[in-house]
């Protein structure tokens, strides 16, 4: 006598075997989901995941947000405020699209990266340091000076 293949269904949905295209065992011998609940249940968590993210995150700050609060501790540097104000909004947007996986097959933010350059005492610090302390996030600094003609002792800085 043949015995009869047994028939398993979604624990979730009810649909049979021959219904959907994939059917996932479970730990126990009764336990089964199907392709579209898996589908289901990933649409679920990312939304969930995309609640969570947008309330937990603080609020971005616009470009003009940013070069206000700029304005209240650096006097001049116009324009350097308006560049870094769009470079930190974008660097933001970046790692928020990435966070919340939205926006990342359509449009792709550009990593970039900001060298401030300039004379003794035109503001470069005082920026770096404005837009750490708004922004709540650490603060480092890397001086080139000793890789500079005038203050580098030692062999050729080509070498």
């Amino acid at each position: 006598m043949k015995r009869r293949k047994e028939e398993h269904f979604c624990s979730f949905c009810g649909r049979s075997s021959n219904e959907v295209l994939v059917l996932i065992a479970g730990p126990s011998d009764n336990l089964f989901i199907c392709d579209r609940c898996v589908e289901a249940c990933g649409q679920v968590i990312a939304q969930h995941k995309r609640q969570y993210t947008e309330h937990h995150i603080k609020r971005l700050p616009t470009p003009e947000e940013i070069k206000l609060m700029l304005d209240q501790y650096v006097i001049g540097q116009e324009r350097a405020k308006k560049i870094l104000s769009v470079a930190v909004y974008n660097h933001y947007k970046r790692i928020r699209a990435k966070e919340l996986g939205i926006g990342t097959e359509d449009v792709e933010v550009e990593k970039s990266n900001i060298l401030l350059i300039g004379p003794t005492g035109s503001g470069k610090t005082l920026l770096a340091k404005t837009l750490a302390k708004i922004l709540d996030v650490p603060f480092a600094i890397a001086d080139a000076t000793s890789l500079t003609e005038a203050g580098y002792v030692g062999e050729d800085v080509e070498n």
